[in-house]
């Protein structure tokens, strides 16, 4: 995604995909870490607690995140 980014030939173009690519990867990144961490998690660090923090992030978190980032691209909401 960064040599993509790299080769667009205008220095406001690469801001703008760059800043739309940042958001996106962020949320792809905290979907996955956190179901990587509910899936492959120790026995002996297991709580209640800890399962219930990761299972809302995991499922609530990317899912409520995604419209703001489809709505960051809408000048009128900037």
């Amino acid at each position: 995604i960064l040599t993509a980014v790299m080769r667009i030939p205008s220095e406001q173009g690469q801001h703008k995909v760059f800043s739309v690519c940042v958001l996106h990867l962020a949320v792809v990144s905290l979907f996955l870490n956190t179901g990587m961490f509910a899936y492959l998690k120790l026995p002996s660090i297991s709580s209640p607690a800890h399962d219930l923090v990761l299972s809302i992030l995991y499922s609530v978190v990317p899912p409520t995140v995604n419209p703001l980032i489809y709505s960051m691209r809408n000048k009128d909401l900037r």
